[in-house]
């Protein structure tokens, strides 16, 4: 993103969170979380010892890379045929939404697609995967609803693929390495068997702590049925039963389409957010900063960032532009259900460009 419209962007964050300006040039290019905040811990880029932030040594790059010449894809066919299924429903219902859809149908879709994608955002990745922040109990089960609805393995699954994820970023031990493709990144990797240092490598990636919140433990332990009530029978119950909608339609738009559109708005954060952006904080990782996707990932986009400073609640230094997650997190802290919420000190190019051959 060009210089002068960073500036731009850091003033409206400013404006919209009611906080004073400071230009990048004012005090050797601080940011607006410099400050503390009521009920934020302000953590050090060099204090963060949890170990799925950390980088990937050279030796971990080499060893998660040493299968990749005989590494054969193997297509899972039940997952290709059960996506198909997933799509073409989708398309169904919204080409017969066209003809004679309900409108409450769509709307209900779209809540439960925003909500659902919260408990992902807020919850999966930046409460339960980066400890960005502490919740109380009462969130912490409404988050874990959520993200039942979503659909998106249960918050443990989630949560150690995406430690992997960071912590072997772009190598072959990474569940959706972007140097594989846009199709292999955004969804191909549900398709496939995992590569084996995916597999390998994810063992060393301790997430014990997880399974010690009773909310993921027993979320995981029914995770089944509980999927089955809120991704399918609720989603499905309410148009059909409040305003008389066809079991057709609730289902290829309440749960088809819904569940269809919000799996592709997390998939470009593996996908496009790896592959096409700025890189200004960090110009030797393959994450960037991309505005279309912050837009429909509620504010993941600002995936430079996001992986530079990982443990920073609100992924981004420029607040609630762009970032509904962000918004909801700040105003769970105003209502004393989340606390702690985690800030980095940010400075943009904190690493030096490497000297590459490889396309920018």
């Amino acid at each position: 993103m060009p210089v002068i419209e960073r500036h731009w962007f850091k003033s409206l964050a400013h404006l919209l969170q009611f906080e004073p300006y400071l230009s990048s040039e004012d005090k050797d290019h601080q940011s607006q979380f410099d400050t503390p905040k009521k009920s934020t811990t302000i953590i050090e880029e060099d204090s963060v010892d949890e170990p799925w932030h950390q980088q990937e040594s050279e030796s971990d790059h080499n060893i998660a890379n040493s299968k990749r010449e005989s590494q054969e894809v193997i297509i899972v066919w039940k997952n290709v045929i059960l996506m198909s299924i997933l799509h073409g429903g989708a398309l169904f219902g919204c080409l017969n939404w066209l003809i004679n859809g309900s409108y409450l149908t769509a709307f209900w879709a779209t809540f439960l697609g925003v909500m659902s994608g919260i408990g992902v955002t807020a919850g999966a990745h930046r409460l339960w995967s980066h400890k960005a922040y502490k919740a109380k109990l009462p969130l912490r089960i409404f988050l874990a609803i959520l993200q039942t609805i979503a659909g998106q393995n249960c918050i443990y699954e989630w949560c150690r693929d995406h430690r992997v994820h960071h912590r072997f970023s772009e190598t072959d031990a990474d569940p959706h390495n972007a140097n594989r493709g846009f199709f292999f990144s955004h969804v191909g990797w549900l398709l496939c068997k995992k590569h084996p240092s995916v597999i390998e490598r994810g063992k060393t990636v301790n997430c014990e702590d997880l399974l010690q919140d009773p909310v993921v433990y027993y979320q995981k332990k029914f995770y089944m049925p509980l999927i089955f009530v809120f991704n399918l029978a609720l989603p499905m119950a309410v148009p059909m039963y409040f305003w008389n909608d066809t079991w057709v339609g609730a289902l290829t738009i309440a749960v088809f389409a819904r569940y269809c559109i919000s799996l592709h708005g997390t998939w470009l954060v593996n996908s496009a957010a790896h592959l096409w952006g700025e890189r200004p904080y960090n110009p030797n990782i393959g994450a960037r900063e991309n505005l279309g996707v912050a837009f429909f990932a509620l504010g993941e986009g600002f995936h430079n960032f996001h992986h530079t400073y990982p443990y920073h609640y609100s992924t981004s230094e420029f607040g609630w532009l762009f970032n509904a997650t962000t918004i909801f997190i700040d105003t769970m802290a105003k209502l004393g259900l989340a606390y702690d919420l985690r800030v980095a000190k940010v400075r943009r190019n904190i690493v030096p460009k490497e000297n590459t051959t490889k396309d920018e």
